[in-house]
């Protein structure tokens, strides 16, 4: 691969290599909380709601182990609900289809009615289209949940298609709620008692969130709620940034003027807002020395004030310990701080990295690709500067080698980039709409550039 051919393929992102001190973690927080938890209201049912909510997508696992680590999900959930954090966001398809029994176990030591559980109908495959399976999947989540009733029910991750099948986005949605009766089951479950609030997760193709917001609009079903994307990255730029095709300001803007209120999914983007480089981090810094990265973005996304909740995957005490006191209590972008985020965005968009939040919904890969592992080892080099463009870089040979000793130590050789087909099937599992091909034989063509340089 040549110089031209390789800077095509690579283009500004490259251009990251070039800035010294790329920094790929966080500073440990040094603040304490301020006050207590700030709490949001539900117009709905009038719930108290924290402004912080607890997703239960990835949980911690015992060390050196498949297993999830039953004993420390207890004690953060402990220390969480201690905090104040009363809101638990999870579904049957998180942590290979443990999340749910493993929070019910943690959960049910408290009094029920000192939090709320937000799960989901989490029915992607074919296999759970029809009214029975899906009914099945909402009973179950009951039994898991250790529950007789769920706070927060959400039809999971509407917006997507399924092209491989003939449908698109509407037809898919049809399919999963309408067709088969599921909509209508989870009205008359919700007037029953055993969903509290109804809602949805919105992915995707932005004529399903019009199409839904229309149904509110004409009285066929009432939201209660709305989770979305949300981030100073993606509230004007998510074309440029994800490929979505609407931004989260429309998103937000939307629901508030119904008066719907939105859970927010995503504040750091997978990671990608926590993790700055040294540029970014410096003026972070000057402006409130005792944020880190990941404070500022959750700030902006709790500024708004129809955000009923925002969502983060805590699978560390100190994650929970560092966003307890980012929220307690909340202090609100100031309008200067928006106008600053706004140019730290224009920034990290002129150096991107592939926004993948690692959410496995592509996995397995038939071909036994590891994409999330090879997407976060991307990202990791780009950001501590060793993706480099050619070999007459300073550092050239040190960034070479420590990306591929790296990439071997994280991902076997036969679940490489190269083992990429390309066939597509993962394509419409993206909840982030990656190219993952695309990305996957670039990552491909840079490691054979400096096998061969």
């Amino acid at each position: 691969m040549n110089r031209r051919t390789f800077l095509k393929i690579f283009g500004a992102s490259t251009a990251l290599a070039a800035m010294p001190g790329c920094s790929t973690t966080e500073a440990k927080a040094a603040k304490k909380p301020k006050g207590p938890m700030t709490l949001r209201t539900n117009p709905t049912t009038g719930d108290k709601v924290s402004i912080l909510g607890y997703g239960c997508m990835r949980l911690p696992k015992i060390d050196g182990s498949d297993e999830y680590d039953q004993d420390e999900v207890n004690r953060q959930v402990d220390y969480a609900m201690k905090s104040g954090v009363n809101y638990y966001d999870t579904s049957p398809r998180y942590c290979e289809g443990k999340s749910e029994a493993i929070m019910g176990k943690a959960l049910s030591r408290h009094p029920r009615d000192s939090y709320f559980i937000a799960t989901k109908l989490s029915n992607f495959d074919p296999s759970t289209w029809s009214y029975e399976e899906s009914v099945k999947m909402f009973e179950d989540s009951l039994k898991n949940l250790q529950t007789d009733y769920i706070d927060y029910l959400l039809l999971h991750s509407v917006g997507g298609d399924k092209q491989d099948m003939g449908l698109d986005s509407m037809g898919l949605f049809n399919t999963r709620f309408i067709d088969n009766g599921v909509l209508d089951f989870l009205k008359k479950e919700r007037d029953g008692g055993r969903i509290r609030n109804l809602g949805f997760s919105y992915h995707g193709d932005v004529k399903i969130f019009d199409h839904l917001l229309k149904m509110h609009d004409d009285g066929e079903v009432h939201w209660d709620f709305v989770q979305i994307q949300l981030n100073y990255l993606d509230w004007n730029n998510a074309k440029k940034s994800n490929d979505r095709n609407t931004d989260a300001e429309y998103l937000y803007n939307e629901l508030a003027k119904r008066n719907i209120p939105s859970v927010i999914m995503e504040p750091l983007l997978g990671g990608r807002l926590a993790k700055v480089d040294n540029h970014v981090l410096g003026q972070m810094k000057q402006r409130r020395p005792d944020d880190t990265p990941a404070a500022w973005a959750f700030r902006f996304a709790a500024t708004p004030p129809q955000v009923l909740c925002v969502l983060s995957g805590m699978t560390k005490m100190e994650n929970i310990e560092e966003n307890v006191a980012t929220y307690s209590s909340l202090e609100p972008l100031t309008d200067d701080e928006n106008v600053f985020l706004e140019k730290i965005a224009q920034h990290i968009l002129d150096y991107p990295s592939i926004p993948c939040t690692e959410c496995k919904y592509c996995m397995p890969c038939p071909f036994g690709v590891d994409i999330p592992t090879i997407f976060a080892h991307y990202n990791k080099a780009l950001l501590d500067g060793n993706v480099v463009e050619s070999p007459d870089s300073p550092n050239y040979e040190k960034a070479k080698r420590t990306f591929l000793v790296g990439y071997d130590r994280k991902v076997e050789p036969r679940r490489q980039a190269d083992h990429c087909i390309g066939c597509g099937g993962c394509l419409s599992d993206c909840a982030q709409h990656i190219q993952i091909p695309t990305e996957l034989h670039k990552i491909d063509a840079y490691v054979d550039h400096l096998k061969r340089n």
